[in-house]
């Protein structure tokens, strides 16, 4: 088993920042895509943003320039900084990554989410 354990959701004034944390553990061998996805209300979900084990990295248009994902592979961790938040960032946030249990089977999993919300 394989579980993804996010933190650092809350309310923030827009302008502001969040730090997201994802933590994978569990049986793992390697992990190797983790992202960021978002689900507004009344909207379908998202890709934020996302990163491989080489560290490339894929953002979505809307939040370029704000948003910047980085992993930590010594702790199959996986952070999303966000900066300038907007009203329109409010959704919740949920952690997914492809993760090897095995050198020959793989996982994709999810976290839980955990809600931001921008508003004054």
């Amino acid at each position: 088993q394989v579980q993804l354990v996010e933190s650092g959701g809350g309310l923030v004034q827009p302008g502001g920042s969040l730090r997201l944390s994802c933590a994978a553990s569990g049986s793992i061998f390697s992990i190797y895509a983790m992202a960021w996805y978002r689900r507004a209300p009344g909207k379908q979900r998202e890709l934020v943003a996302a990163i491989t084990s080489g560290d490339s990295t894929n953002y979505a248009d809307s939040v370029k320039g704000r948003f910047t994902i980085s992993r930590d592979n010594a702790k199959n961790a996986v952070y999303l900084q966000m900066n300038s938040l907007k009203p329109a960032d409010t959704a919740v946030y949920s952690c997914n990554a492809v993760v090897y249990p095995t050198q020959s089977r793989y996982l994709e999993v999810w976290g839980q989410g955990t809600l931001v919300t921008v508003s004054s």
